[in-house]
C-alpha cells in the first residue's frame, strides 16, 4: 500500500564458509556501489517515509556484518530478490557462479525474483536475454522497471481513455501496450527538433494523463519540453519515473549516465518530484510481496544486489 510508513530489512550475503553455498554469493567489487569482502553480510534497511498521497520515497542504509552461518540464513528466507545489472550479468556477459547459485536456491525450494531498473526492455525481452545466457527464468519471475510503470498505472485504475507520454525506450511501450494503455512519444520522438522562432508555441496533447520517464538514448529537448507541458499544464497529470539511478551498466567497459539524468531534467523543468516505481520503491516491495504471497515480506524476502 502506497503512502504508508514501514520498515523492511533486506540482506546481501557473502558466504565463503559453507561448502553447500556457491561461490557466487560472495560479492565482487564493481565500479559502482557494490563490494567484495569475504564473509560479510550486507544488511540493507529500507525505510519508507510518507511523502504525499500518491507515493513515498525510500531511504536505504547499509552496514557490514559478519556472516556466521550461510545455510541458516538461506533456510530462513523464502524469497530471494536479485538485481540483474552487475549481479546476474554485466552488459551481455553472465557473471561467474550465477547458474550454480540459482540452481542451489531452487533445489532448496526458494522463490526467485529478478529486478532491474533498466527500462529499455520488457519482461518478455528480458526473458529472452536470460535464455540467451543459458538461464531458465519465467516472465513472472522478472520485475523490470518498464513493467513497473504499467503495473502501477493498472494498480491505480488509470483511465484507459487517457494517454501516457513516454520519455524512454521500447520496453516501456511494450508493457503499456500489454496493459491496454494508449501512449505516445518514445523512440518515435527521438528525431524531432524544435525550431525556436519568435512567437512559436509548441502544442501538446491535452489528454495525456501521465508522463513516464525512463532511460532514453534518444533523449532530446523536444521530449523535455513536451513532457514538461504535459505535467505542468494538464490537470492531474502524473509524473512517474522508472528509476533515479545516476549510472547504469550498458556495457562491461564502463558506467553510463543512468535514467536519473532524464528524470532530473523533467523534475527540474516542472519543479515536481516523480513517483518512482522501480528499485527501490514502496510500490516494488508491495507488488512483490503481494504477488509472492509473502505477507511478512520484511522478514522472509531478501534482496541481493
Amino acid at each position: 500500500m502506497l503512502g504508508r510508513t514501514a520498515v523492511a530489512s533486506s540482506s546481501v550475503s557473502v558466504p565463503a564458509v559453507s561448502p553447500t553455498v556457491p561461490k557466487f554469493l560472495g560479492l565482487k567489487r564493481l565500479p559502482y556501489n557494490s563490494f567484495s569482502t569475504p564473509n560479510i553480510k550486507w544488511n540493507y534497511t529500507f525505510k519508507f517515509i510518507r511523502k504525499s498521497s500518491i507515493g513515498s520515497r525510500m531511504e536505504t542504509r547499509a552496514s557490514a556484518l559478519p556472516l556466521k552461518n550461510a545455510d541458516e540464513l538461506i533456510d530462513s528466507v523464502e524469497t530471494f530478490i536479485f538485481d540483474c545489472d552487475g549481479v546476474i550479468w554485466k552488459g551481455d556477459k553472465l557473471i561467474d557462479g550465477v547458474p550454480q547459485t540459482l540452481d542451489m536456491l531452487r533445489s532448496r525450494g526458494k522463490r526467485l525474483v529478478f529486478v532491474t531498473n533498466n527500462s529499455t526492455k520488457s519482461r518478455k525481452q528480458y526473458g529472452k536475454k536470460f535464455e540467451t545466457l543459458g538461464l531458465n527464468v519465467s516472465e513472472e519471475e522478472i520485475f523490470a522497471s518498464s513493467f513497473a510503470a504499467a503495473a502501477y498505472l493498472k494498480s491505480i485504475n488509470f483511465p484507459k481513455e487517457k494517454k501516457v507520454y513516454v520519455i524512454g525506450e521500447d520496453g516501456i511501450l511494450k508493457e503499456l501496450e500489454l496493459a491496454g494503455f494508449q501512449y505516445l512519444g518514445g523512440p518515435e520522438d527521438g528525431g524531432k527538433k524544435i525550431e525556436l522562432k519568435p512567437g512559436f508555441l509548441m502544442e501538446h496533447d491535452k489528454n495525456v494523463g501521465a508522463v513516464v520517464v525512463g532511460f532514453d538514448r534518444y533523449f532530446n529537448y523536444y521530449k523535455v519540453q513536451y513532457g514538461t507541458l504535459c505535467v505542468r499544464e494538464n490537470p492531474g497529470c502524473l509524473f512517474i519515473a522508472t528509476n533515479r539511478d545516476a549510472v547504469t551498466h550498458l556495457t562491461d567497459a564502463q558506467e553510463w549516465a543512468g535514467g536519473g539524468s532524464m528524470v532530473g531534467a523533467i523534475a527540474g523543468s516542472t519543479q515536481r518530484e516523480p513517483l518512482v516505481v522501480g528499485k527501490p520503491s514502496t510500490f516494488m516491495m508491495d507488488y512483490l510481496a503481494s504477488n509472492n504471497n509473502c505477507m511478512n515480506m520484511y522478514y522472509l524476502m531478501r534482496m541481493l544486489g
